[in-house]
């Protein structure tokens, strides 16, 4: 070790302190590493398997809290780690040990996945080293800028993917990339995600994770990612290209007009607790990297019900993210969806919209033109936040999800809050002054019951996640039709069917940004777990060989009469006024005999009809539809608003039959309305005699 040790120091000169990270360049590789507690800090190279330390060289230079020197002949491919030395004070939060290999933060590749073990976790007293435990960076070059940019566009269908659950078990998927990014590519993918009219696809996160600490012993895995331990190098599990791969199959899917935002968790790492794991920015400088009790501070700030949360309020960790957002873009994604995204504006007083995080994002020139989507809300005091993030953000409306469950499950008084979401929730969004796109709308997503398991279980049934079915909320909002699980029973399996095409037929007529999770327009099941981030198995993995073909056939058709009727994607907060000519408004509520809503109408309403008419725009015709909301368990009959003049009403959906084939008007112009259904009629130009 010492002659190797030698060696290498005698390639080592002083460097600069930016970058951050290795910076490939003629004659070798600039290194620049952030930690303002650290003594000493060394690059650890290694031999071409990884599995044995060649060198560790200190780098010698410093400015501020950047340490930084020059290695020459480092060449892309070098496998290599990090070590800082310091002091170990827990009551300070410091926590060096220079026994731990730790994963250079800004690190673009690695050469395997975390894996949990227990001596991560060991105290510096012990000197255990790591080495053999922590994958190692591999030295790259930065990729090219993409060939194929799309333009900045609002979704029109954002498609949440979990990669390896949506590809594992398809069919049309060559064995060898089942499971991994390069799938999404395949020629039979696409077609799916054109099929149904996903223009564009969230997947859930690709950077590299680690198992929480309790799932081992249980034989459980993280099947979702969101417990990351580095911020720029994918999980090679899900692409063994690395960031190559990723930015193939983007290109591919933008060659079909399919954007894909990248979900981010930059709110914590699987570093854990106080009692949780040493890999990176822990053993760069805990104290700095992470948010600590003023009270206490070894103890991490657990605002994020994860162990530890990042201090994004502190300019070491905006640079960072900063950085790995520009990171992720230059592969090609078109925007991020950022998990619990109250953190990025949480400082020592709470939420603010104006953090420093938050501002960088908004004024960086390429960052603050993609798609920027947050999760509002974390587990800490006013962790809350829904609404309060500002142009250009969209937000997760779970005010949306519960109120739509709410209404088809029967709650009292459930149909005025049914309104305010199809209308766009400009409760929630209109002071911001963000249009309805800002509302990113969804029934369910990965967190929680799948849309199958709405109108199956009135419980959560999570015995399989190990800890006695008490995690997963149990405010699902949801009901079972009679017999909690599986049923063989003929009527009640068509009444739930009937409830999730009527669910999906009340996502895609609502102003907002629709959102769906693959596998839920054909039926996906969880058995009932409503938490299933641990079920890297069946539970989760998508199975195609049983897909319910009849209901994605009718979510192509939502979303084609989504695309097609401009009253239902209007941009602009409905004011029940009307804006042109022809006198009539924008929006009116209906009771089942025609007549408008009054105050006393809503609190008892199980039937609500609405009619849209979006103005001519350019070389786009005006639109009106009429939409119908029937709870009931009955048919009931419904009478529609005048035709204007040389128009006629023609039914378009109707959600109570399997394909959505609509149910013609009666003889006395009335429509029919099949018992827990939504149905929509159109007002198309009476044809010439």
């Amino acid at each position: 070790m010492n002659s190797g040790e030698n060696k290498a120091t005698q390639a080592l000169t002083a460097g600069k302190p930016s970058p951050l990270g290795v910076s490939l360049e003629p004659g070798g590789a600039n290194v620049a590493v952030v930690s303002q507690h650290a003594t000493r800090i060394w690059v650890c190279l290694f031999n071409a398997e990884g599995e044995t330390e060649i060198a560790r060289l200190e780098l010698p230079g410093r400015s501020g809290d950047v340490h930084f020197g020059f290695i020459a002949g480092l060449a892309e491919g070098q496998r290599y780690g990090l070590r800082a030395d310091g002091p170990w004070q827990l009551h300070a939060g410091h926590r060096f040990d220079p026994a731990k290999l730790l994963v250079d933060p800004y690190a673009v590749e690695l050469d395997g996945p975390f894996a949990y073990h227990s001596d991560l976790a060991l105290p510096r007293v012990v000197a255990s080293d790591t080495a053999t435990l922590v994958p190692k960076a591999i030295a790259r070059a930065p990729l090219p800028a993409p060939a194929n940019p799309l333009p900045r566009q609002h979704p029109g269908l954002v498609y949440e993917i979990a990669v390896k659950a949506f590809t594992h078990r398809h069919p049309d998927v060559p064995t060898a990339q089942r499971g991994t990014v390069a799938a999404l590519a395949e020629p039979a993918v696409i077609a799916h995600l054109k099929r149904i009219g996903a223009d564009t696809i969230e997947l859930m996160p690709l950077m590299a994770w680690i198992d929480e600490r309790h799932l081992p012993p249980l034989g459980l895995h993280n099947a979702w990612g969101y417990n990351p331990v580095t911020f720029f190098a994918p999980d090679p599990r899900l692409a063994p290209g690395g960031i190559t791969e990723i930015a193939a199959t983007i290109a591919k899917l933008h060659a079909a007009n399919i954007r894909v935002l990248l979900d981010v968790v930059f709110n914590h790492t699987g570093e854990g607790d106080d009692a949780g794991l040493t890999l990176s920015l822990r053993g760069l400088d805990n104290a700095l990297y992470y948010r600590h009790s003023a009270d206490d501070l070894g103890k991490p700030i657990n605002d994020t019900g994860c162990g530890n949360t990042l201090a994004l309020d502190r300019a070491p960790a905006v640079q960072l993210v900063m950085d790995a957002l520009r990171h992720w873009a230059r592969a090609g994604f078109d925007g991020f969806r950022f998990d619990l995204a109250t953190i990025l504006g949480r400082g020592p007083s709470g939420f603010s919209p104006e953090a420093p995080l938050l501002t960088a994002i908004r004024q960086d020139p390429e960052l603050s033109l993609l798609t920027l989507i947050a999760e509002p809300w974390d587990v800490g005091p006013g962790g809350y936040q829904l609404g309060q993030f500002q142009e250009p953000w969209a937000e997760w409306n779970d005010r949306y999800r519960d109120d739509v469950r709410g209404f088809w499950r029967g709650d009292t008084g459930a149909a005025g809050r049914l309104a305010t979401r199809l209308a766009g929730s400009s409760d929630i969004f209109a002071a911001s002054s963000r249009p309805p796109s800002s509302s990113i709308n969804f029934v369910a997503a990965h967190d929680g019951f799948p849309l199958a398991d709405l109108s199956t279980y009135a419980q959560k049934h999570n015995a399989a996640n190990g800890e006695g079915n008490r995690d997963g909320t149990s405010d699902n909002h949801s009901w079972n039709c009679g017999i909690e699980g599986p049923s063989q029973d003929s009527a009640i399996l068509a009444h739930r069917h009937r409830d999730t095409r009527a669910l999906l037929a009340t996502l895609f007529l609502s102003r907002g940004t629709p959102m769906l999770t693959a596998g839920d327009e054909f039926g996906r099941t969880q058995m009932g777990n409503n938490n299933a981030y641990c079920q890297d198995n069946e539970t989760t993995w998508l199975d195609w060989g049983s897909a319910d073909a009849e209901l994605i056939r009718y979510v192509a058709l939502l979303s084609s009469l989504r695309r097609t009727h401009s009253a239902l994607t209007g941009d602009h907060f409905l004011t029940g006024l009307a804006s042109d000519g022809s006198g009539l408004p924008d929006a009116a509520w209906l009771t089942r005999d025609g007549s408008a809503m009054t105050s006393e109408s809503w609190p008892g309403a199980d039937v609500v009809g609405l009619a849209l008419y979006q103005p001519s725009e350019g070389a786009r015709p005006s639109s009106r539809l009429c939409l119908w909301f029937n709870r009931t368990d009955n048919q009931v009959l419904v009478t529609l608003p005048n035709a204007r003049p040389g128009q006629l009403w023609r039914p378009i959906l109707n959600s109570a039959s399997a394909t959505g084939a609509p149910t013609p008007l009666t003889a006395g112009g009335q429509l029919l309305l099949g018992a827990r259904s939504v149905a929509t009629v159109n007002e198309e130009t009476v044809p010439p005699s």
